[in-house]
């Protein structure tokens, strides 16, 4: 295994941005959309901006879910982040529905038409429980969104939630994988030194 972290290509964009933040934070990436690429790496990072069902389905035509299952079984670290952590649940209102990848249970929603969608820009994290070290100093942080859909407040590993129009999920931890809905390569220090813990988790032999 190599001790790369493999930043998953599924056509959904924003990927240079976090590719340069994870470089800032010391990580040796490769990014990539081949399957055996993400088995080899000691770490995996599913990005997105774009909708839920084409991501969802990209990612099983690439061949690069089986391998993502893979990487989770056998332990090691694994983000999600934005639309990369919507596509770990069971499915979504989006586009009519859509089939996500079903590791965590739930359905990711629309946030209420009563408030301004997109959801863009800085909201406050809230702690959902006894926080996971990753999690932990991001309580009570502002950091920045961008998205109309979320997972439900009490999803199963919610670590962190957020608000707008209602709560939502906003960081989930579940044994190695992890997933947040913000972007923290857009949120500034407090975004790279949650890159960094991740980077820093250890990766299973």
């Amino acid at each position: 295994m190599s001790d790369t972290v493999a930043l998953v290509d599924y056509g959904a964009g924003n990927l240079r941005s976090v590719e340069n933040a994870l470089r800032e934070v010391g990580a040796q990436v490769v990014v990539t959309r081949d399957p055996a690429e993400v088995r080899d790496a000691a770490r995996v990072v599913v990005p997105g901006q774009g909708a839920m069902p084409a991501c969802a389905e990209a990612m099983r035509g690439s061949g690069v879910e089986a391998a993502l299952r893979e990487v989770i079984a056998r332990g090691s670290p694994v983000l999600g982040i934005c639309v990369g952590l919507q596509i770990l649940f069971t499915d979504g209102e989006e586009a009519g529905g859509a089939r996500g990848l079903d590791l965590v249970s739930g359905t990711v929603r629309k946030l209420p038409p009563e408030v301004r969608l997109p959801h863009i820009g800085w909201s406050r994290l809230a702690a959902a429980g006894p926080l996971h070290p990753i999690f932990a100093p991001l309580a009570g942080e502002y950091v920045y969104f961008a998205h109309s859909y979320a997972a439900p407040a009490d999803a199963p590993g919610t670590q962190l939630t957020a608000t707008h129009g209602r709560p939502f999920c906003a960081g989930l931890a579940r044994g190695n994988l992890f997933a947040v809905q913000f972007h923290p390569e857009k949120s500034q220090q407090a975004g790279l030194a949650f890159l960094r813990r991740f980077v820093g988790v250890p990766a299973c032999s």
